[in-house]
């Protein structure tokens, strides 16, 4: 994924644990494991259905206001 290994990971632990103390820790895990699920959900909630259907909307809603605007 980013290259890390076992070492770093124990190391990117044990700094936590000094900056935030044992009893945070687990809240703090847990909040950022929430975060990334929602955004992996949103991400994937996105179709490409979805981004034609808003793409013919905004077409449509462009060519109203070309041919009001030539009209006037």
């Amino acid at each position: 994924m980013f290259g890390l290994g076992i070492p770093e990971l124990v190391l990117i632990l044990i700094i936590g644990l000094v900056v935030f103390g044992p009893g945070k820790l687990p809240d703090i895990g847990n909040a950022l494991g929430k975060s990334l699920n929602e955004f992996k959900n949103a991400v994937n909630g996105v179709t490409v259905d979805e981004v034609k259907k808003t793409a013919n909307t905004a077409d449509t809603t462009v060519s109203k206001a070309t041919t009001a605007k030539v009209e006037k």
